[in-house]
């Protein structure tokens, strides 16, 4: 169920603006009904400003109205204008252990993926430009320690976010007329 903006702070107004009941309040806002009591007795939420929920556009004043005529009646949340927030595919953080292999997943993909761009592998990477540059031009301040390594192996990407890069890639590359080069094919395990 979707809640509204500052549950506590709406439900203070709520409490203070009309005659809803407890109930209706704490089903609106997602509380139990003791807790909105409590917030009516001044023992929770003290010095909490009520949050105005018909300003803010989460719910109608008829609704209010006709709820506070009939308490078996429940107060239904506007859907939201706001477009929402377009999520990533996949983390983009890399933990602190795995931060060393990052160079080694670069290199890999530059090597084995040369259709990649440089955004599209900082994209997929997490990280910058500069350190692919780096990387790419053996300047990386670590570049004799650097072994091109599989980064879906080292947990640095899915093999989903993967292919779909190399995918729109080469989709690039046959829009522009070039020619596509063929998947590399999977290496054995060095250290057998």
């Amino acid at each position: 169920m979707t809640l509204p903006l500052m549950p506590k702070a709406t439900a203070v107004w709520l409490i203070e603006k009309t005659a809803l009941t407890f109930t209706q309040i704490a089903d609106f806002c997602g509380m139990h009904p003791l807790e909105v009591q409590a917030i009516a007795d001044g023992e929770v939420a003290q010095g909490i400003v009520g949050y105005d929920p018909v300003a803010n556009s989460q719910v109608l004043a008829d609704e209010i109205k006709r709820c506070e005529a009939n308490e078996t009646l429940r107060l239904h949340l506007l859907a939201s204008t706001m477009p929402q927030p377009k999520r990533g595919r996949g983390a983009r953080y890399t933990p602190v252990a795995k931060r060393n292999d990052r160079p080694d997943g670069i290199a890999f993909l530059l090597r084995n993926y040369p259709q990649l761009t440089e955004a599209q592998i900082g994209k997929l990477m997490g990280t910058t430009k500069d350190t692919i540059q780096k990387v790419r031009d053996r300047t990386h301040w670590n570049s004799t320690n650097i072994k091109p390594r599989d980064p879906v192996i080292l947990g640095l990407c899915t093999q989903g976010d993967l292919n779909a890069m190399v995918n729109a890639a080469n989709e690039r590359l046959a829009r522009e007329g070039r020619a596509v080069p063929p998947m590399p094919m999977p290496e054995a395990d060095e250290a057998a």
